[in-house]
């Protein structure tokens, strides 16, 4: 009895959408930190691993919003500007006298409301997220050139002490905020995915948006909450990019929606949408945060960096849709089957 139910629990466990690319990378990332700790001694000791960590605590949390908006079968390339603009309007109100909190407060803002923009032109005016993403990118980046006179801002200062130990310099119980704050984020964003009546929407609108329309899913609410999410996520980094220089940079988050894009895909979530779990995005964070740093112990330049995790990517995408495909070829011939039985009966 004991048996069927531990092989009952792991079919659940198998059954759910993207998860055996999950289990498939996370061999993948093992085999990687293996040869990693063979080549550089140093690279499994606390003091890396603890930085690592904090590396990849930023992609994480970009791909989390990435992961909500392919899942509806969309994407946004406003993320790196979204990023930028956040970096920029927090440090410039800062460096005006604003009280750290309440620039965070305003940043936040300014990002959900870019967010919002994104999610009603895609579901309302009917663009696709390629054209609304690159556009609303554009005035992201634009909005972080003008902020501040299209200069970077100076130092926030002593008045910015706190908020750059929140954000990034900190420890709560020997971990770095930042991870704690990725770490709080992925819980909640999680739980919402795999357990609220929202992430069934999410996945439905990916997986069949006319069927979900028809099942009675507010498909505009559905994908903008998704662009919400990503928004949000991206004034996060914005604010970490931030406390890390404790400044305002103009091209800060350049990037940054591929490293997203990377971490989603390499972790399972679909570029078709209606698959992935954030799970798997964790393990794509972290195999592009480890291929960075083990790569970077062995020596590498940063080009060949670039080239591997380019190569991963397109790789993993091929791979997602040759494998979409022969489902539904599958899918397809049996049905035919079915049909051609009925008649000859």
């Amino acid at each position: 009895m004991k048996n069927r139910e531990k092989r009952g629990i792991l079919r659940r466990i198998l059954a759910k959408r993207g998860m055996g690319q999950v289990i498939t990378v996370t061999i993948g990332l093992i085999g990687m930190v293996v040869v990693f700790s063979f080549l550089n001694p140093f690279f499994l000791t606390s003091r890396n691993i603890s930085n690592l960590l904090r590396q990849i605590a930023p992609t994480l949390i970009t791909g989390i919003g990435q992961s909500y908006v392919l899942i509806t079968g969309n994407i946004d390339l406003s993320i790196g500007s979204v990023v930028g603009m956040s970096c920029m309007v927090s440090a410039t109100l800062m460096t005006k006298g604003v009280n750290p909190w309440t620039a965070v407060l305003i940043t936040y803002a300014a990002a959900l409301l870019l967010g919002l923009l994104n999610g009603q032109l895609i579901s309302k005016a009917k663009l696709p997220a390629f054209i609304a993403t690159l556009g609303t990118m554009t005035i992201a980046r634009g909005v972080a050139q003008i902020v501040n006179n299209n200069y970077n801002t100076d130092s926030i200062g002593e008045a910015g002490a706190g908020f750059m130990d929140f954000f990034y310099y900190g420890k709560t119980f020997g971990l770095y905020n930042t991870i704690w704050i990725a770490l709080v984020l992925w819980l909640i964003f999680n739980f919402i995915l795999s357990q609220t009546r929202t992430g069934r929407h999410l996945y439905a609108v990916g997986s069949n948006i006319h069927a979900a329309h028809l099942s009675g899913v507010n498909i505009s609410a559905t994908i903008t909450k998704a662009y919400l999410v990503s928004a949000f996520c991206s004034a996060t980094v914005g604010l970490i990019t931030t406390a890390i220089s404790g400044m305002g940079t103009m091209d800060a988050g350049t990037g940054y929606e591929l490293y997203a894009v990377a971490a989603s895909v390499i972790g399972g979530v679909s570029t078709l949408g209606g698959q992935g779990i954030l799970l798997g995005t964790v393990i794509g964070a972290a195999i592009w945060g480890v291929l960075q740093n083990g790569l970077q112990f062995a020596g590498a330049p940063v080009a060949i960096r670039n080239i591997v995790i380019g190569v991963i990517v397109i790789i993993t995408v091929l791979l997602d849709i040759v494998v979409r495909y022969n489902k539904k070829a599958g899918r397809r011939q049996t049905a035919a089957e079915s049909t051609q039985v009925s008649v000859s009966g």
